[in-house]
């Protein structure tokens, strides 16, 4: 679900689709249409018009939980393909007026948009890449780099784009066969963009397990597409895991270094760690460890070594193994997501084909609805609910996690079944109940902080609409955490054990981030990230009304005020995300720090409290002898300055070493220095 709140900018990023060259005057008003797919139901479409002029009129709309954009978008194309004037209007993905224009006149280049405003003089041909317009740009972009010397061509504002032709696939649907082309375009993210087009040049479709949109008529051809693009996917995965994954033929050996315990969230120096395989062999000081024979050695000497980090969080997206492992993330717990994609992922992740973090899996479970989760997985009825739970358990799901339109009735039995085959429960507030009833009925832990909020908060009655974050925003500054009121709701957590997965950086982007300024969270890597990637760091969170800035603002310090006194409390935090992979946690836990909460203390909830949590820490998150090798050097001391965790230098999951710089720049990410 790549995700709920991270980039909410540029549908062209996930979407692409058709129309290239101008049509014959006989199909001048002939619309192409799309079906938008998320998460396997029809949630939208996009359609695209060939005007009188020869401007192309395209409308994109879809609907998620009450989210989603609604645009409409004139492009004008010039003599070579390229656009040269682009109008957007209507809503984006979390309801906020988009009004986007760009223009090429003579060689001059303007645009302006939500976050940005610029101009460029152009020498050649260069294509600009809209935040708001529909997926049409994308396919443009596709034929104006097939006709582009040696298939690349500058970005505007910034970033190039390369295009690579892939495969071919005859596909047959309701009586009708076609042939259809697979290409990929590098430049817009982190890895290349799959997409297909058919016989006459029009994009055919853009699928994913979470996202798709096709053409009318060919829905049932989706699975087709992406078992396809799978074979390239995970080939290109697997060269780069031979590439830089480096296997020791001997023992790891660290030495010197300053080892963080996370069993007692302290600092010890000159520590010595072997390890054999996969497995953690020997820890002690420096002098007293005896060392193998022919040991491949680290110099750790001003280094950090400490247990891998935890993310709580996430939905596991194609090419997030690598964003995880290289920001030393080396075990996720996974809270929705496709289950045959997620299984398959989880197995070349463990066998070493596709770099990544070990998963542990959530089941999801909604109820049906037009707010409906994006999920196939629905329970309206106790009977559903049995086959979810059971079919979940039985492929080894630890845990279930319920959403918000589930009726709440129906969660007593659903945590009775879940316990019964020993997985925890947790989740959004159902609609309907407040989160006081949602511990009272015997859940193990709550998701996302502005849940705890809305439980003081009776005026919010439909929590499954954009609602439960706008309402946080606009009144969180009003809730004490010191009232008698939080103190009862916290006493009766801590009578029930329940667990905090606060994901306080998500809430930070929709309360604090400004449009056209650098998003906190990511300001100190924004410089390093592709071209197209930074540029979603400066859009923004939610529309502020005016005059509500500081309350916004307020809120969210609130929210930090809130985690502090829950940890003071007693009350166990996870650190997760539900962000981009990888670098979001390392900003998740300076927000622990900046809450007040102290950084060893951060550090041990990251790793020893996160294995405790899904019960792994008889083997995970603490470098003692006869746990699982995973492990990560850091060049400073993150227990002292927490914003050190961004400066990981090297990785090591399950006794299997990758060099992070190595690792950023096959996602075209600059070093960290």
């Amino acid at each position: 679900m790549k995700k709920l709140c991270f980039l909410l900018f540029p549908i062209f990023v996930a979407l692409a689709q058709s129309q290239t060259t101008a049509a014959p005057p006989s199909e001048a008003a002939k619309p192409t249409r799309y079906t938008f797919i998320l998460s396997g139901n029809k949630a939208g479409y996009e359609s695209s018009t060939r005007n009188p002029d020869g401007s192309l009129q395209v409308h994109f709309e879809f609907n998620d939980r009450g989210r989603g954009p609604n645009v409409n978008e004139k492009i004008r194309i010039g003599k070579d393909g390229i656009p040269v004037e682009i109008e957007i209007t209507g809503v984006d993905y979390l309801k906020a007026p988009v009004d986007e224009r760009f223009s090429l006149k003579q060689g001059a280049a303007s645009w302006k948009n939500r976050s940005e405003e610029g101009q460029k003089k152009i020498d050649g041909k260069a294509f600009y890449t809209s935040i708001s317009g529909a997926s049409e740009e994308t396919a443009l972009l596709a034929q104006a780099l097939l006709a582009a010397p040696q298939h690349k061509l500058p970005l505007l504002p910034a970033g190039e784009a390369s295009i690579q032709k892939r495969s071919e696939l005859k596909i047959t649907a309701n009586g009708q066969s076609q042939a259809v082309t697979q290409y990929a375009i590098d430049g817009l993210g982190f890895s290349p963009f799959p997409f297909w087009l058919n016989a006459d040049g029009k994009l055919f479709a853009s699928v994913s397990t979470w996202s798709s949109i096709i053409q009318e008529g060919w829905e049932g051809t989706a699975g087709d597409l992406l078992k396809e693009q799978d074979k390239f996917d995970n080939e290109r995965s697997r060269k780069l895991a031979q590439t830089l994954a480096h296997k020791p033929k001997a023992p790891l050996v660290f030495v010197h270094a300053n080892l963080f315990d996370s069993e007692s969230a302290q600092m010890l120096p000159n520590r010595t760690v072997v390890i054999t395989g996969d497995k953690i062999t020997a820890v002690g000081a420096d002098g007293q460890v005896p060392l193998p024979k022919n040991a491949e050695t680290i110099d750790a000497a001003g280094k950090t070594l400490m247990p891998g980090l935890w993310d709580m969080h996430v939905h596991v997206a194609p090419g997030d193994g690598l964003l995880h492992i290289a920001c030393g993330v080396t075990s996720v717990r996974d809270l929705a997501n496709d289950t045959d994609f997620l299984m398959q992922t989880r197995s070349r992740f463990d066998a070493g084909t596709e770099i990544g973090p070990r998963i542990v899996m959530a089941g999801f479970i909604d109820g049906r609805g037009p707010y409906q989760g994006p999920t196939k997985v629905f329970a309206d009825t106790e009977e559903e609910a049995k086959t979810a739970i059971d079919n979940y358990a039985k492929l080894g799901y630890i845990q279930i996690k319920v959403y918000s339109s589930l009726k709440p009735e129906l969660l007593p039995r659903i945590v009775e079944m879940a316990h019964a085959h020993g997985m925890r429960v947790s989740g959004h507030v159902p609609s309907g109940m407040n989160a006081e009833q949602f511990v009272r009925d015997g859940v193990d832990e709550i998701q996302h902080m502005n849940f705890i909020f809305l439980d003081f908060m009776p005026q919010v009655k439909d929590t499954r609409t954009p609602a439960r974050f706008t309402e946080v925003a606009a009144h969180g500054a009003e809730i004490d955490p010191k009232s008698e009121q939080v103190q009862a709701f916290i006493q009766l957590l801590k009578e029930h054990k329940i667990v905090l997965d606060p994901t306080l950086s998500i809430f930070e982007g929709m309360f604090d981030d400004r449009p056209g300024k650098m998003a906190r969270g990511f300001a100190p890597v924004a410089d390093n990230m592709p071209a197209q990637v930074r540029r979603g760091f400066l859009y923004g969170g939610l529309q502020v009304p005016a005059g509500q800035d500081q309350r916004y603002q307020d809120s969210f310090q609130r929210m930090l005020d809130m985690a502090k006194t829950f940890y003071d409390s007693g009350v166990p935090i996870v650190a997760g995300t539900d962000s981009l992979a990888g670098f979001a946690l390392h900003r998740e836990l300076e927000l622990y720090e900046k809450a007040g909460i102290p950084a060893p203390k951060v550090l041990q909830l990251a790793t020893l409290g996160a294995a405790r949590v899904v019960k792994r820490d008889s083997e995970l998150g603490s470098i003692a002898p006869g746990k699982l090798a995973d492990v990560i050097l850091v060049d400073g001391d993150p227990a002292a300055h927490i914003s050190d965790i961004r400066r990981v230098k090297t990785v090591v999951k399950d006794g299997v070493v990758f060099q992070v710089a190595d690792l950023d720049r096959a996602l075209g990410v600059i070093p960290m220095k």
